[in-house]
Protein backbone atom coordinates (compact mmCIF):
# COMPACT_ATOMS: atom_id res chain seq x y z
CA UNK A 1 0.00 0.00 0.00
CA UNK A 2 1.16 3.68 -0.84
CA UNK A 3 1.72 4.99 2.59
CA UNK A 4 1.70 9.01 1.59
CA UNK A 5 -0.67 10.45 4.82
CA UNK A 6 1.07 11.08 8.06
CA UNK A 7 -0.45 9.76 11.99
CA UNK A 8 -0.37 11.79 14.90
CA UNK A 9 -0.07 10.65 18.24
CA UNK A 10 -1.40 13.29 20.03
CA UNK A 11 -1.19 13.57 24.25
CA UNK A 12 -4.75 14.98 24.84
CA UNK A 13 -3.76 16.29 29.05
CA UNK A 14 -5.75 14.70 31.50
CA UNK A 15 -8.91 15.86 30.63
CA UNK A 16 -9.35 19.65 30.52
CA UNK A 17 -9.94 20.33 26.39
CA UNK A 18 -7.75 23.66 27.94
CA UNK A 19 -4.65 21.82 28.71
CA UNK A 20 -4.51 20.77 24.47
CA UNK A 21 -1.12 22.06 23.55
CA UNK A 22 -2.10 24.72 20.52
CA UNK A 23 0.11 22.20 17.77
CA UNK A 24 -2.35 19.25 19.40
CA UNK A 25 -5.80 21.51 18.55
CA UNK A 26 -4.25 22.52 15.11
CA UNK A 27 -3.78 19.01 14.14
CA UNK A 28 -7.26 17.83 15.88
CA UNK A 29 -8.75 20.70 13.82
CA UNK A 30 -7.51 19.63 10.49
CA UNK A 31 -7.11 15.62 10.75
CA UNK A 32 -8.95 13.82 8.79
CA UNK A 33 -9.79 10.26 11.08
CA UNK A 34 -9.64 11.09 14.65
CA UNK A 35 -8.92 7.83 16.97
CA UNK A 36 -9.63 9.25 20.67
CA UNK A 37 -9.24 6.97 24.13
CA UNK A 38 -12.90 7.58 24.58
CA UNK A 39 -12.50 6.25 28.49
CA UNK A 40 -9.85 8.80 29.50
CA UNK A 41 -10.08 11.68 26.48
CA UNK A 42 -13.15 13.43 26.80
CA UNK A 43 -15.65 14.11 24.01
CA UNK A 44 -15.42 17.70 23.95
CA UNK A 45 -11.70 17.63 22.45
CA UNK A 46 -13.08 14.65 19.42
CA UNK A 47 -15.40 17.37 18.57
CA UNK A 48 -12.87 19.70 17.54
CA UNK A 49 -12.99 17.38 14.58
CA UNK A 50 -13.93 19.14 11.29
CA UNK A 51 -16.98 18.49 9.63
CA UNK A 52 -16.86 14.82 7.67
CA UNK A 53 -13.89 13.53 9.44
CA UNK A 54 -14.16 9.92 10.68
CA UNK A 55 -14.05 9.66 14.75
CA UNK A 56 -13.81 6.26 16.52
CA UNK A 57 -13.81 5.72 20.13
CA UNK A 58 -11.22 3.38 21.17
CA UNK A 59 -12.27 2.15 24.53
CA UNK A 60 -14.21 -0.85 23.12
CA UNK A 61 -11.07 -1.67 20.17
CA UNK A 62 -8.54 -3.77 20.15
CA UNK A 63 -4.76 -3.03 18.83
CA UNK A 64 -5.88 -4.31 15.16
CA UNK A 65 -9.05 -2.84 14.55
CA UNK A 66 -7.11 0.18 15.80
CA UNK A 67 -3.72 -0.31 13.60
CA UNK A 68 -5.88 -1.64 10.54
CA UNK A 69 -7.92 2.07 10.47
CA UNK A 70 -4.51 3.91 10.97
CA UNK A 71 -3.01 1.97 8.43
CA UNK A 72 -5.78 1.80 6.03
CA UNK A 73 -6.20 6.19 6.53
CA UNK A 74 -2.65 6.72 5.83
CA UNK A 75 -2.35 4.68 2.77
CA UNK A 76 -5.20 7.13 1.38
CA UNK A 77 -3.23 10.21 2.02
CA UNK A 78 -5.09 11.17 5.13
CA UNK A 79 -4.09 13.24 8.50
CA UNK A 80 -5.03 10.74 11.52
CA UNK A 81 -4.74 12.03 14.89
CA UNK A 82 -4.51 9.32 17.50
CA UNK A 83 -5.76 10.96 20.68
CA UNK A 84 -4.55 9.85 24.30
CA UNK A 85 -4.49 10.62 27.57
CA UNK A 86 -1.91 12.87 29.57
CA UNK A 87 1.29 12.63 27.88
CA UNK A 88 1.69 9.44 24.93
CA UNK A 89 5.84 8.91 26.58
CA UNK A 90 3.62 7.96 29.97
CA UNK A 91 2.02 4.24 30.43
CA UNK A 92 0.64 5.86 26.93
CA UNK A 93 1.20 2.23 25.10
CA UNK A 94 2.39 4.12 22.09
CA UNK A 95 5.38 1.59 21.27
CA UNK A 96 3.71 -1.18 19.90
CA UNK A 97 1.59 1.53 17.57
CA UNK A 98 4.80 2.67 17.16
CA UNK A 99 6.65 -0.53 15.63
CA UNK A 100 3.47 -1.16 13.27
CA UNK A 101 3.67 2.02 11.56
CA UNK A 102 7.42 1.41 11.58
CA UNK A 103 6.84 -1.69 10.09
CA UNK A 104 4.86 -0.30 7.32
CA UNK A 105 6.84 2.65 6.31
CA UNK A 106 3.96 5.35 7.56
CA UNK A 107 4.98 8.59 8.55
CA UNK A 108 4.51 9.80 12.51
CA UNK A 109 5.11 12.38 14.82
CA UNK A 110 4.57 12.46 18.97
CA UNK A 111 2.85 15.86 20.20
CA UNK A 112 3.79 15.44 23.47
CA UNK A 113 0.72 16.15 26.11
CA UNK A 114 0.36 17.97 29.87
CA UNK A 115 0.84 14.29 32.23
CA UNK A 116 -1.23 13.92 35.46
CA UNK A 117 1.44 14.49 37.44
CA UNK A 118 1.74 18.05 36.81
CA UNK A 119 -1.70 18.86 36.36
CA UNK A 120 -2.03 17.32 39.45
CA UNK A 121 1.01 19.10 41.20
CA UNK A 122 -0.52 21.89 39.53
CA UNK A 123 -4.14 21.39 41.37
CA UNK A 124 -1.82 20.90 44.66
CA UNK A 125 -0.14 24.20 44.38
CA UNK A 126 3.03 21.97 44.92
CA UNK A 127 6.27 22.31 43.73
CA UNK A 128 7.57 17.87 43.23
CA UNK A 129 11.22 19.23 43.57
CA UNK A 130 11.82 21.21 46.73
CA UNK A 131 15.55 22.29 47.56
CA UNK A 132 16.45 20.03 50.33
CA UNK A 133 13.21 18.17 50.87
CA UNK A 134 13.35 16.25 47.09
CA UNK A 135 15.38 16.50 44.27
CA UNK A 136 14.24 13.73 42.22
CA UNK A 137 10.95 12.87 41.04
CA UNK A 138 10.16 8.78 40.79
CA UNK A 139 6.92 7.94 38.04
CA UNK A 140 6.07 4.55 38.50
CA UNK A 141 3.24 2.12 39.66
CA UNK A 142 2.80 -0.54 41.29
CA UNK A 143 3.08 -4.35 40.84
CA UNK A 144 -0.39 -6.49 40.09
CA UNK A 145 -1.46 -7.73 36.65
CA UNK A 146 1.72 -5.92 35.39
CA UNK A 147 4.75 -7.29 36.59
CA UNK A 148 7.59 -4.87 37.75
CA UNK A 149 11.29 -5.38 36.32
CA UNK A 150 13.74 -6.66 38.46
CA UNK A 151 14.88 -3.57 40.38
CA UNK A 152 11.79 -1.85 40.07
CA UNK A 153 9.78 -2.68 42.45
CA UNK A 154 7.68 0.17 45.09
CA UNK A 155 10.17 -1.30 47.81
CA UNK A 156 13.27 -0.65 45.86
CA UNK A 157 12.30 2.76 45.19
CA UNK A 158 10.75 3.82 47.77
CA UNK A 159 14.67 3.45 49.40
CA UNK A 160 15.46 6.65 47.59
CA UNK A 161 13.33 9.12 50.01
CA UNK A 162 12.17 11.08 46.72
CA UNK A 163 9.32 12.21 45.63
CA UNK A 164 6.79 9.51 43.99
CA UNK A 165 4.40 9.63 41.62
CA UNK A 166 2.63 6.53 41.61
CA UNK A 167 0.17 5.57 38.44
CA UNK A 168 -2.39 3.19 38.05
CA UNK A 169 -2.30 2.14 41.40
CA UNK A 170 -5.31 3.57 43.57
CA UNK A 171 -6.83 0.16 44.00
CA UNK A 172 -3.86 -0.88 46.26
CA UNK A 173 -4.19 1.94 48.34
CA UNK A 174 -3.45 -0.31 51.67
CA UNK A 175 -0.40 -2.44 50.40
CA UNK A 176 1.03 0.44 48.87
CA UNK A 177 0.92 2.42 52.28
CA UNK A 178 2.51 0.12 53.86
CA UNK A 179 4.95 -1.30 51.66
CA UNK A 180 6.78 2.51 51.61
CA UNK A 181 6.59 2.59 55.40
CA UNK A 182 8.68 -0.68 55.40
CA UNK A 183 10.49 1.12 52.98
CA UNK A 184 11.51 3.98 55.45
CA UNK A 185 9.30 6.76 54.55
CA UNK A 186 7.96 7.67 58.10
CA UNK A 187 4.54 7.60 58.58
CA UNK A 188 3.16 10.51 58.83
CA UNK A 189 4.45 11.25 54.87
CA UNK A 190 2.24 13.71 53.27
CA UNK A 191 0.30 11.73 50.41
CA UNK A 192 -2.14 13.38 47.89
CA UNK A 193 -4.73 11.53 45.80
CA UNK A 194 -5.87 13.72 42.19
CA UNK A 195 -9.10 11.37 40.81
CA UNK A 196 -9.91 12.83 37.44
CA UNK A 197 -7.54 15.33 37.76
CA UNK A 198 -8.80 18.18 35.23
CA UNK A 199 -12.43 16.61 34.99
CA UNK A 200 -15.58 18.20 36.00
CA UNK A 201 -15.57 15.98 38.81
CA UNK A 202 -12.08 16.06 39.78
CA UNK A 203 -11.36 15.16 43.68
CA UNK A 204 -7.95 15.68 45.74
CA UNK A 205 -7.56 13.63 49.01
CA UNK A 206 -4.60 14.80 51.03
CA UNK A 207 -3.44 12.42 54.25
CA UNK A 208 -0.75 10.58 55.39
CA UNK A 209 0.89 6.85 55.03
CA UNK A 210 -1.29 6.28 58.22
CA UNK A 211 -4.55 7.38 57.04
CA UNK A 212 -4.78 8.29 53.17
CA UNK A 213 -5.55 4.27 51.97
CA UNK A 214 -9.09 4.40 54.16
CA UNK A 215 -9.64 7.92 52.79
CA UNK A 216 -9.38 6.66 49.06
CA UNK A 217 -11.42 3.81 50.55
CA UNK A 218 -14.20 6.11 52.04
CA UNK A 219 -14.30 7.91 48.92
CA UNK A 220 -14.94 5.06 46.88
CA UNK A 221 -12.16 5.84 44.56
CA UNK A 222 -10.81 2.85 42.34
CA UNK A 223 -9.65 4.17 39.13
CA UNK A 224 -8.57 7.03 37.28
CA UNK A 225 -6.24 8.42 40.11
CA UNK A 226 -2.63 9.16 40.76
CA UNK A 227 -0.73 8.81 43.81
CA UNK A 228 2.12 11.27 45.10
CA UNK A 229 3.84 10.59 47.81
CA UNK A 230 6.67 12.53 49.92
CA UNK A 231 7.63 15.87 51.61
CA UNK A 232 6.84 18.15 48.68
CA UNK A 233 3.48 17.98 48.46
CA UNK A 234 3.23 19.45 52.23
CA UNK A 235 0.55 21.96 52.37
CA UNK A 236 2.38 23.45 54.99
CA UNK A 237 5.06 24.33 52.63
CA UNK A 238 2.72 27.16 51.02
CA UNK A 239 3.11 28.70 54.70
CA UNK A 240 4.64 32.29 54.44
CA UNK A 241 6.41 31.13 57.70
CA UNK A 242 7.49 27.81 56.24
CA UNK A 243 10.86 29.74 54.38
CA UNK A 244 12.84 29.77 57.95
CA UNK A 245 12.61 25.59 57.92
CA UNK A 246 12.65 24.73 54.34
CA UNK A 247 15.54 25.99 51.68
CA UNK A 248 14.77 27.65 48.76
CA UNK A 249 16.08 28.12 45.11
CA UNK A 250 19.46 29.84 44.63
CA UNK A 251 17.79 31.18 41.01
CA UNK A 252 16.25 34.16 42.77
CA UNK A 253 17.99 34.69 45.57
CA UNK A 254 20.02 37.97 46.41
CA UNK A 255 22.94 36.21 47.70
CA UNK A 256 23.22 33.85 44.46
CA UNK A 257 25.95 34.91 41.68
CA UNK A 258 24.71 33.39 37.98
CA UNK A 259 25.25 34.42 34.42
CA UNK A 260 22.83 37.40 34.91
CA UNK A 261 23.26 38.84 37.95
CA UNK A 262 25.85 38.97 41.02
CA UNK A 263 25.30 38.51 44.60
CA UNK A 264 23.49 41.73 46.75
CA UNK A 265 22.54 43.04 43.29
CA UNK A 266 18.79 43.33 41.92
CA UNK A 267 20.35 43.57 38.47
CA UNK A 268 23.22 44.75 36.59
CA UNK A 269 24.60 47.50 34.65
CA UNK A 270 25.50 46.49 31.07
CA UNK A 271 29.41 46.50 31.98
CA UNK A 272 28.46 44.09 34.73
CA UNK A 273 26.39 42.03 32.56
CA UNK A 274 29.24 41.47 30.15
CA UNK A 275 31.55 40.85 32.58
CA UNK A 276 29.25 37.77 33.52
CA UNK A 277 29.05 36.50 30.10
CA UNK A 278 32.82 37.08 28.69
CA UNK A 279 33.68 34.77 32.00
CA UNK A 280 31.29 32.20 30.62
CA UNK A 281 33.42 32.40 27.34
CA UNK A 282 30.34 34.53 25.09
CA UNK A 283 31.15 37.20 23.03
CA UNK A 284 29.65 40.11 24.23
CA UNK A 285 28.27 42.81 21.53
CA UNK A 286 28.31 46.38 22.03
CA UNK A 287 24.42 47.19 21.59
CA UNK A 288 23.74 49.64 18.61
CA UNK A 289 23.16 53.21 19.24
CA UNK A 290 19.61 54.68 19.38
CA UNK A 291 18.77 57.65 17.82
CA UNK A 292 18.24 59.32 21.21
CA UNK A 293 21.84 59.03 21.48
CA UNK A 294 22.76 61.07 18.52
Amino acid sequence: MANDGKVYIIGAGPGDPELLTLKAKRIIDDADVIIYADSLVPVEIADFAKPGARVYGSKEMSLPEIMDVTLRAAAEGKTVARIQSGDPSLYGATLEQMRIMEAEGVDYEIIPGVSAAFAAAAVLKAELTVPEVSQTVIMTRAEGRVAMPEGEDLVSLARHGSTLVIFLSVTRMFRIANQLQEAGYPADTPVAVAYRVGWPDQQIIRGTLTDIAQKVRDAKITLQALIIVGKAVDPNLLDPNAGEQVAVSHLYSNEYTHLYRRAGQGSHADADRADLYEAGGYEVQPEPASAGDN
